[in-house]
């Protein structure tokens, strides 16, 4: 387990489907369905700005409590991020992907020459600005044209616009079999999928299904010396052990070593870490 470490985010406690948070200085309740503990709630949870509830028949919607800034910013060693109460639950940040961006940045800047990464579902771009802060070339893909404009939105915040970033609003696997056509390398992958979405033109992924060709479709673009190869999964029925076994077969030969585990955050009141996904992570030493 590698919990990640914050100081303008904190998970304060858990209960009954539920995690209390602070993002900056306004608290959240969120529903989690890792907690299936039932604790004793303490008065904490009465600080709540707001609570998002889901509906018995899909999605949910927030129940705002308190006025709230929004959208607000939370920093994290130099990077800068908007946050903000989305419609399907999220904040625009998953916090406990705190630990990889550190990681990914040590192999960067311990690398020793220029390094170029291609981010896959890249979200909101944690990953993306921690790389360019690292002194990378990243390439930043994800579906969503909102989340490619958020994610340049924390680049600007963040001082980082005159990095070389590209950003690309494209289907993921798509997008990787062009740069193949192109003859375009990478010596970086970071790919954080979801379980389940839909591309810009309607494409269904699902992760079970998708997950083993993109792998040996991306094997492909690895430079002649790669540095690192990620792939994070929120899914539950994806564990650690088979994520390492995906890389080893795919990408695993062009590494010295294979690895994962759980990602988590720490959980103020009771001193123990919630998981919140896993990584599996190729090195070349």
């Amino acid at each position: 387990m590698r919990p990640a470490e914050w100081t303008e985010y904190e998970l304060i406690d858990t209960s009954d489907g539920e995690k209390l948070e602070r993002w900056g200085e306004e608290f959240f309740i969120r529903p989690d369905p890792q907690v299936i503990w039932s604790t004793r709630r303490g008065p904490e949870w009465s600080r709540a700005h707001a609570h998002y509830h889901r509906s018995s028949s899909g999605g949910g919607k927030w129940e705002f409590l308190q006025k709230i800034t929004s959208p607000s910013t939370i920093s994290r060693k130099g990077l800068k991020f908007k946050i903000e109460p989305t419609g399907f639950k999220h904040m625009g940040l998953f916090p406990e992907q705190a630990v990889n961006w550190d990681l990914f940045s040590r192999l960067i800047q311990g690398a020793g020459r220029p390094v170029r990464v291609l981010n896959l579902f890249a979200y909101t771009g944690g990953a993306t600005l921690a790389c360019a802060a690292a002194g990378a070339e990243v390439c930043h893909v994800d579906a969503s044209k909102g989340m490619v404009a958020w994610a340049r939105e924390n680049a600007a915040l963040s001082g980082l616009s005159d990095k070389p970033v590209r950003w690309i609003v494209d289907d993921c696997e798509k997008f990787v079999a062009r740069e193949l056509r192109r003859g375009r390398c990478y010596d970086a992958v970071i790919m954080d999928p979801p379980s389940y979405g839909r591309g810009p033109n309607g494409e269904i992924w699902k992760l079970e299904d998708k997950i083993y060709p993109l792998l040996t479709l991306c094997a492909q673009v690895l430079s002649e010396q790669p540095l690192f190869f990620a792939l994070n999964s929120y899914t539950t029925g994806l564990s650690p052990s088979v994520m390492r076994y995906l890389l080893g077969v795919t990408v695993g030969e062009r590494f010295s070593e294979v690895t994962a585990d759980e990602i988590g955050l720490p959980v103020t009141k009771t001193g123990l870490v919630l998981p919140c996904g896993s990584t599996a992570l190729a090195v070349k030493e």
